[in-house]
């Protein structure tokens, strides 16, 4: 730890030293102080209540489609680390499933002294008898890979293995990786990561060879936020592809051409705009430009989605075919492919939509049997194969179900998810708020006292292009609604679900317009009747995180309760903090000084009130295994709040990385802190 000359003069530094003794002993005691608040009867019985609802053998098993097998990973009370398994299609279709173990989490991490929690599995395509098993300690980004041999249930003796770190890994062929990890300085002494502590480099592994001596196929800059490369192994349509990401929204492209059997290749760029989504499928490419974009005397707005032949793009004398083009209520959220199909997801005022296409003709098809008034999206696929497609449907009231079938045969319910808790009564109404700009700002409220003044949630995040959908929550029933309290969901912008207009026009200088937004939100609740200042409380998480700060010391008058999970809050020093440095397009950069100024102007760290000023109560919650948000910006705010004569509880787990639980009975006590915070301070019952 090293104090930037250039920045503010800050006495707690000292907190940011993730495991230094000081600092731990502060947590240690404000977790004891909290838990002392908070750890009562109550708090024991909504914990139980959650743990039971996250460890439900009735919950849905969610499958991801690997050829004949449905692969799932799975945790319960008699595996709180879980178990990755396999069963078959027709054995997944019963009530239940015959599931073939492949690895246990619970014994490996007992045999080896570990706490192993699970990163997920690649399997090799198209043979699926290897994966790539993913691990971290405790729950951090940075992670151990090993390969696994599917058919014997082991790791492979002398197999590929990545020691701990942030690991880029995906199968080039059978007995090569593309790979990116820590290799140390080059010869130049120029770092193998970027600043932001991603690889700078992607190299092919080849097995058998010593990591070290890997090859480079593409070697970026320090200032990039990450390079990664992967490989398509669809018969037919075999490439490998190269990203080399500039900042968190622009990246350049490549395809790495080479002739069967040769070591090296070519690297070609791919002529996308440096800001748009792309994605090669067979024998097309899709762009998704996230500005306007110019091509073939035509201008296609920024969210649109189009399709051209990919060898005729790379020779630049490709046709385009429209395929989805937004308006000022659609927006495109996502797509993916059946064997014979597009399959289009979109938002309309936030409310979800499916489209189909048939592939090569683009010519629109039917999918029937989705389910009207639900949040829909494509959970899995396979494209090889089948048209087949398992659909999960949501509502904020309604218990998830899955469904699965196709554009011929129709879609029907394969799991239902039981109902946690009584919604009777509950009812799901949405709104718009007018920021101070005067756009509307739609957002949901949900409750079984829509037209009375009742204690009330507001859920925002704002940030990265991602959207605020309803979902069904056990833990939201359980510690909130079923109380009578209300809850709403704020589409702030920063966010995507207006596509990538309703993100970029809040990036770096006018952050503070989406933070309005939320405000606005925020006051219009108070002013239809929905709640009042005294009753309304605000939660959010990681960027969401930082929204709260915000509120509690730019907006402290419109809450009377906040809960601040995993947040940013120095802004002044975020890009210096573990990943930090990806997200200077987001926020700016603090080096600069034009952007340090509107920084400061509304970092939370340095904008608490002073003494004698009003602020709401707040609960902040963070993870010392958080290596994405660096635990020193809760850890300060916390402090900075306490000395400035503001108490505030704070609470962090020892576990559980980014999302502050390493297994279900971590994430019910923090979820269950959470809410009992709340009927604490807002007094729902």
């Amino acid at each position: 730890m090293t104090r930037d000359e250039r920045l503010p003069e800050d006495h707690l530094l000292w907190l940011e030293e993730v495991t230094g003794e000081q600092a731990l002993a502060w947590v240690q005691d404000h977790n004891a102080a909290t838990v002392a608040a908070l750890g009562d009867e109550e708090f024991d019985t909504l914990r139980d209540q959650i743990l039971a609802a996250l460890d439900s053998d009735e919950r849905i098993p969610y499958p991801a489609r690997r050829g004949e097998w449905l692969y799932n990973f799975w945790r319960d009370e008699q595996h709180p680390k879980g178990l990755w398994r396999r069963t078959s299609h027709d054995s997944y279709k019963t009530a239940e499933p015959a599931w073939d173990v492949l690895l246990d989490l619970d014994a490996l991490a007992e045999a080896e002294g570990e706490n192993w929690v699970w990163g997920g599995a690649k399997v090799l395509y198209p043979d699926r008898d290897l994966a790539l098993v993913t691990l971290s300690r405790g729950g951090s980004d940075a992670s151990v890979v090993r390969e696994f041999d599917i058919t014997s249930r082991s790791f492979v003796a002398g197999g590929f293995e990545l020691p701990e770190g942030k690991n880029f890994v995906s199968w080039a062929y059978r007995d090569a990786l593309l790979v990116g990890a820590d290799f140390g300085p080059d010869e130049h002494g120029v770092a193998a990561l970027t600043d932001s502590g991603y690889p700078r480099t992607a190299r092919r592994w080849e097995r058998g060879q010593p990591l070290e001596e890997a090859k480079i196929i593409f070697a970026g800059q320090t200032k990039d936020v990450l390079v990664h490369s992967w490989a398509d192994r669809t018969p037919g349509f075999e490439r490998e592809f190269v990203a080399r990401m500039l900042d968190f929204h622009k990246k350049a492209q490549y395809e790495l051409r080479r002739a069967p059997g040769a070591e090296d290749g070519e690297l070609i760029e791919i002529p996308v705009p440096l800001d748009a989504d792309s994605s090669v499928h067979e024998d097309w490419i899709f762009i998704r430009p996230r500005s306007p974009w110019a091509y073939g005397g035509t201008t296609h707005p920024e969210g649109s989605l189009l399709v051209f032949d990919y060898e005729q793009f790379m020779d630049g004398e490709a046709e385009a075919h429209v395929l989805f083009t937004p308006d000022s209520s659609t927006s495109l959220a996502g797509f993916g492919f059946t064997l014979s199909y597009l399959v289009l997801e979109t938002l309309h005022d936030v409310r979800s939509e499916l489209q189909l296409r048939t592939l090569g003709d683009w010519q629109p098809a039917e999918l029937p049997g989705v389910p009207p008034f639900a949040q829909v999206s494509v959970l899995t696929t396979d494209p090889d194969e089948d048209d087949d497609v398992f659909l999960t449907a949501t509502s904020f009231t309604a218990p998830s179900s899955l469904l699965a079938g196709s554009p011929e045969t129709g879609l029907h319910v394969v799991k239902q998810s039981p109902a946690f808790w009584d919604a009777t009564g509950v009812e799901v109404r949405q709104r718009f708020a007018v920021s101070t700009d005067g756009t509307r700002i739609p957002y949901f409220l949900v409750g079984k006292h829509l037209d009375e003044a009742r204690p009330t949630i507001l859920y925002g995040y704002g940030g990265f292009e991602i959207s605020m959908t309803p979902n069904y929550s056990p833990a939201l029933g359980l510690g909130w609604l079923r109380r009578g309290g209300t809850y709403a969901l704020a589409n702030i912008r920063g966010g995507g679900e207006y596509g990538p207009s309703w993100h970029t026009s809040v990036l770096r200088e006018n952050r503070p317009q989406g933070f309005a937004d939320f405000a606005s939100v925020a006051s219009d609740l108070v002013e239809t009747g929905a709640t009042t200042v005294a009753q309304l409380g605000a939660m959010g998480g990681s960027n969401g995180g930082l929204l709260m700060g915000v509120m509690a010391t730019r907006y402290p008058e419109r809450f009377g309760a906040i809960v601040c999970q995993v947040p940013l809050t120095d802004m002044l020093r975020y890009h210096l903090l573990l990943a930090g440095a990806s997200w200077m397009a987001e926020y700016g950069d603090p080096e600069a000084p034009a952007d340090r100024e509107f920084l400061a102007a509304y970092s939370p760290y340095h904008n608490v009130p002073e003494t004698g000023g009003r602020t709401p109560a707040m609960l902040i919650t963070t993870s010392t295994k958080d290596d994405r948000v660096h635990p020193g910006h809760a850890r300060k705010l916390a402090a900075r709040f306490e000395e400035r004569g503001h108490p505030v509880l704070y609470y962090e787990n020892i576990e559980g990385g980014h999302g502050m639980a390493a297994d279900n009975k971590q994430t019910a006590f923090m979820t269950a802190l959470a809410y009992r915070f709340f009927t604490n301070r807002l007094g729902a019952r």
